[in-house]
């Protein structure tokens, strides 16, 4: 079903609906446009109200139709509020829930507009790379003024419609608690008689200062726009609400719309938008498969990491017990989550009362019986399978029947774990990135004998910590960490061959990567890396590594935490200053290597960094690792810093072409540690056949 036609009295009601949240599909359009014309068509009707089904009024366009022929087949939603705006009978929107992007432009059309506190207003397209296509620039501003239209726009960000009752977006603001449709009902009819009718394109827009208005919101919306172009185009299509006729302004911003949406920028946008919803879709896992409750949490380790997650818990509501086996640790974790909420308070992100409530939902024990009655148990101490094991081996004893027991590991076999337990479907991996309680993803990893019900608990329970979570198979690795030692691997060996850490870290943040590789390296701690290539020089003697990172933890140079790593430190400070030392131990083991130093250009740097992300992106998603190409670039754009506006590195290769990075990876191979550059089997198919990786 996609609208409702429904006549109460004299008053004709269109509802919209189309689940979850009422998007105005070509299905919906057409029945909406056809209830406009039997309203019309009818004398006994006197006024026609649309109203949203569920819980939405609109959430706007369906974003699946862009640059499809449904986009673009009549009626189109320019048709639909054309329609509307013509009516010869007063058309009321009554408005709740939700009210947003093309549900906006629609009630925008309409004569009147009535809402329920609370209703979330936004013309958020400028978080897809776009902005409003359907007159939303035109328009908004003339019912909010220039300035509240805006910010609106470009931040994208929601406001209550009772923040608006004063505008005349609003003719009528009812409590939360009211009946809607009654109280819409009975404007119509009191409205019903009244001439002319209103029409929002027929207001004007006055400004005291446009020209100095406009050149402030140019400059600051500029600062703040990085690589987006949708932005500052927003601010010229409302600039041109208040220059232009209005015919000429929708012609502006019908304009800039299909600029946009053809950009690379807004594909990205619009590639993780979809990709972060369907990531918790699993093809075995049917969406009604049960789960386990999940009301008390417990957390093994109270390091960084076990604190950040004892956060997560608790910031969701979630009581949770911290276990350590020393005071000393005890007491230095739970004074370290203090210290972080009361950060969090002094910048005025979380209120007095938050914090007090977050502390007391996190009590800490040396115990490990008293954590035996929690629904789940994450485990986050040394990445060593040991200590893993006699962790795992304890927790069977104690946890009760039910207790979903989860790793932490960042690689280890999950497989392996699970069998130190006599309840491996219980077993499950939760891979947090670090600070735990600020970045969002989740990595899930479904070892050989998970339940079905723990992985559907666990994909839940993401949700609820407000993490994406993305489900990997076992492997070394796994998803984010598999790709990143590729990565850091072509960082070392450019290292030997000319660069140092400071040209390669600044090339792939130009590039825009949050942090480069050897800046990164230095904020987790270079031992950590370090104890993987121990293992894998035993476990793979055949992969060959630069030694220039070995030098340099021989060096006690761990990173940040010991004031030294490929960088220096000053106490208190995190600010990376290039350390000459480090420079002249890269060039000295280059001349030990006999390798004759040379200029690496930063598409180099570049290229070998994205495209060894891409090649082994590549084996992980043909070996079902990943069960989809963008699961591999949600990893990335939340976990690891991959710029958001190339989309994650898999779609950044399709906008590339694949067979454009296999020129390059065929360049490369002719180089030093060539056995890197051996494509994968997925990668030279989809190449050949002129596909991508998201198609």
């Amino acid at each position: 079903m996609s609208a409702e036609y429904q006549i109460n009295g004299s008053v004709a009601v269109i509802t919209l609906n189309n689940p979850p949240v009422n998007g105005l599909g070509l299905a919906t359009r057409t029945a909406a446009a056809e209830g406009i014309g039997k309203a019309l068509a009818d004398d006994a009707v006197k006024a026609i109200v649309i109203t949203g089904a569920g819980k939405a009024f609109s959430g706007g366009a369906d974003i699946k139709e862009f640059n499809s022929p449904k986009a673009l087949t009549e009626p189109t939603l320019f048709t639909l509020i054309k329609l509307v705006e013509s009516s010869t009978k007063p058309v009321v929107a009554a408005i709740h829930s939700v009210c947003m992007g093309g549900g906006l432009e629609l009630a925008l059309g309409c004569n009147y507009r009535v809402a329920l506190a609370g209703a979330q207003i936004a013309l958020p397209e400028v978080k897809l790379g776009l902005l409003p296509g359907a007159g939303g620039t035109q328009r908004l501003p003339r019912v909010v003024g220039l300035e509240k239209a805006l910010e609106m726009i470009v931040s994208g960000n929601p406001v209550a419609a009772e923040t608006l009752a004063g505008s005349a977006l609003f003719d009528e603001v009812f409590g939360a608690g009211a009946d809607l449709l009654a109280c819409a009902l009975d404007f119509a009819n009191k409205i019903a008689d009244l001439r002319p009718l209103p029409i929002v394109r027929e207001r004007s827009i006055g400004h005291p200062d446009l020209d100095a208005f406009l050149q402030r919101s140019r400059a600051s919306v500029k600062a703040m726009a990085g690589p987006f172009p949708a932005p500052l185009a927003c601010v010229e299509a409302v600039a041109a609400a208040a220059t232009m006729k209005f015919e000429d302004g929708l012609k502006f911003e019908r304009q800039h719309f299909m600029q946009l949406i053809q950009s690379t920028e807004s594909k990205a946008l619009r590639h993780a938008f979809f990709a972060e919803r369907v990531a918790s879709k699993v093809a075995d896992l049917a969406p009604d498969t049960p789960t386990r409750e999940i009301g008390r949490a417990a957390v093994v380790g109270a390091g960084t990491m076990g604190g950040g997650i004892a956060m997560c818990f608790a910031n969701a509501g979630i009581p949770v017990m911290l276990l350590e086996t020393r005071q000393d640790a005890l007491d230095k974790g739970l004074a370290t989550i203090r210290k972080n909420y009361e950060n969090t308070v002094k910048k005025g992100k979380l209120t007095s009362e938050k914090f007090e409530q977050c502390m007391a939902r996190i009590t800490g024990t040396l115990s490990c019986d008293d954590i035996a009655q929690a629904d789940i148990v994450v485990e986050a101490v040394f990445e060593e399978m040991g200590v893993k094991e006699a962790v795992f081996k304890q927790l069977d004893k104690v946890m009760k029947p039910g207790a979903i027991l989860a790793s932490n590991t960042s690689t280890l076999d999950l497989n392996r774990i699970a069998g130190f337990t006599a309840r491996p479907q219980d077993v499950i991996g939760t891979h947090f990135f670090s600070p735990a309680n600020v970045m969002k993803l989740l990595e899930i990893v479904r070892g050989a004998k998970t339940g079905k019900d723990v992985l559907a608990t666990a994909l839940a329970l993401s949700k609820k910590l407000r993490k994406t979570g993305v489900v990997s198979g076992v492997c070394d690795g796994f998803i984010g960490n598999r790709m990143l030692e590729q990565y850091s691997r072509q960082a070392g060996f450019l290292l030997e061959e000319g660069c140092l850490p400071e040209q390669v870290d600044k090339a792939i943040e130009r590039f825009g990567f949050a942090m480069g590789p050897f800046r990164m390296i230095d904020m987790a701690g270079n031992d950590i890396g370090w104890a993987v290539r121990k293992r894998r020089y035993a476990e793979s003697p055949q992969v060959s590594y630069s030694k220039t990172a070995d030098l340099l933890c021989e060096q006690g140079r761990f990173g940040q935490k010991s004031g030294a790593g490929w960088y220096d430190y000053k106490a208190g400070d995190r600010t990376a200053w290039p350390s000459q030392q480090v420079n002249d131990m890269i060039v000295r083991h280059s001349a030990a290597l006999g390798v004759e130093r040379r200029q690496v250009s930063d598409q180099e740097i570049v290229e070998r960094l994205v495209y060894a992300l891409v090649n082994e992106g590549a084996r992980i998603l043909e070996e079902g690792i990943a069960q989809r190409a963008s699961d591999i670039d949600m990893v990335y754009l939340t976990g690891y810093g991959f710029p958001l506006f190339r989309g994650g590195p898999m779609f950044y290769a399709d906008t590339v072409g694949l067979p454009s990075v296999m020129a390059a990876m065929e360049k490369y191979a002719q180089g030093r540690h060539g056995e890197a550059w051996t494509a994968a089997p997925l990668l030279a198919r989809l190449a050949a056949e002129g596909k991508g990786f998201n198609a």
